[in-house]
């Protein structure tokens, strides 16, 4: 279950606070990658947005989000594909969402190859949002390594086309009770 997992929030407040500052425009293209089942989707199209690519690697989490939405479903785009394979239009998106798959990227290549596909797919000036676990996070979610930043770190991995417009720490609470330190950064990319 969807919301069972230690990553779940009902609503992705720090996310959405997020979009609508760098996209006041409701026909912005907006794409959420590993969206999965998350409900950002949901609650983009409730505030207006009208262009909303959602993007993971399992079927099953994005059949999940579909199934919810029922008929609203087909008001957004949904990609199964893996990020690094991912074949995406060129300069496509004004808006890049990724809440907690770039932190499972533990080798410097797939960190190299992701931006390299951010770089391709989001316009001149367009947005990046990227959360990952912050620096007290955890080290390990279900079952996997994952690589904890600070803002600091993450604009090193991004590169100086990525410029910093903000970041935010927060903890998440989990369904066991405890808390996962996250952190969100906010780049303009600079082509």
């Amino acid at each position: 279950m969807p919301h069972e997992v230690s990553w779940f929030c009902p609503h992705l407040k720090t996310s959405i606070a997020l979009i609508e500052s760098a996209a006041s425009d409701h026909d912005a293209a907006i794409i959420d990658m590993g969206g999965g089942a998350s409900t950002l989707v949901d609650d983009l199209l409730d505030r207006g947005y009208r262009n909303v690519t959602v993007l993971d690697i399992s079927q099953s989490a994005l059949q999940a989000a579909q199934k919810r939405l029922g008929e609203r479903s087909r008001l957004a785009q949904w990609v199964c594909a893996d990020v690094m394979k991912a074949s995406l239009p060129i300069r496509a998106y004004n808006v890049w969402h990724d809440r907690a798959v770039f932190h499972f990227l533990t080798q410097a290549e797939q960190r190299r190859d992701y931006v390299s596909t951010v770089t391709s797919a989001v316009e001149a000036a367009g947005h990046v949002i990227v959360s990952t676990f912050g620096p007290e996070g955890p080290t390990r979610c279900s079952g996997f390594d994952v690589v904890r930043y600070d803002s600091d770190s993450l604009q090193a991995e991004f590169g100086p086309r990525f410029r910093l417009v903000e970041s935010v720490t927060e903890l998440h609470p989990t369904p066991v009770g405890t808390t996962q330190q996250f952190l969100y950064c906010h780049f303009i990319f600079e082509s």
